[in-house]
């Protein structure tokens, strides 16, 4: 199915919630149910957190589904509602660093240049193995929340720039940099622990 049937797809089972059809809400959220799950447990880092910020994440979007006017896909809002709900929560644990992320790449770091290419260049057939899945959670895991998200939009949920863009509120601007910043620390912290994991192997053709 192409994204333009189910977005008018969605706009029709929208139309019939908010007519009163409540029940079709399960059909309208149960294919994004793992997408918002996986987004929330990456930010609150465990099981009970993440089920709790998704089940209010869906109940916010039933509550405020009046106020989806279509601008953006249904999925980008209700991301974007679950991005908020995770933030809020941590905001009220004191555990989000402020920081300014919107720098350009080559400001305040002491990043390589050798580092811009792309983390993704990981061979598939070794993400297969547990070990080196692990590697690669815990290397997401430790980017600062607003890099993480990006990624998580952009690379894992393949979400385009402008979708990711409307998901954070910000800027397809601020979005790319965010992104190429997320891209050189995920590889400057992956390198070398694919190294170790498999030392027989070339991980990185550094330009």
């Amino acid at each position: 199915m192409d994204l333009e049937t189910t977005d008018r797809d969605e706009a029709q089972m929208i139309a019939s919630i908010l007519a009163g059809d409540t029940q079709r809400y399960h059909d309208l959220i149960r294919p994004y149910e793992r997408s918002v799950y996986k987004m929330a447990l990456s930010f609150m880092k465990n099981e009970a957190d993440a089920e709790d910020v998704a089940q209010e994440a869906f109940l916010k979007a039933f509550r405020k589904l009046s106020d989806f006017r279509g601008h953006a896909r249904f999925s980008t809002w209700l991301i974007s509602i679950t991005l908020n709900e995770a933030r809020g929560r941590l905001r009220r644990k004191n555990s989000v660093p402020m920081e300014s992320l919107d720098q350009t790449p080559e400001e305040g770091g002491h990043l390589s240049p050798a580092l811009l290419r792309d983390w993704r260049e990981v061979p598939s057939e070794a993400l297969e193995r547990k070990e080196i899945r692990a590697i690669l959670l815990e290397a997401i895991e430790n980017l600062s929340p607003l890099y993480r998200e990006v990624l998580l939009l952009r690379d894992v949920e393949e979400f385009s720039i402008e979708e990711t863009a409307a998901a954070l509120t910000i800027t397809a601007g601020t979005v790319k940099v965010r992104l190429h910043r997320a891209r050189m620390m995920m590889q400057k912290e992956l390198a070398p622990k694919l190294k170790q994991a498999n030392p027989k192997r070339r991980w990185f053709q550094w330009s």
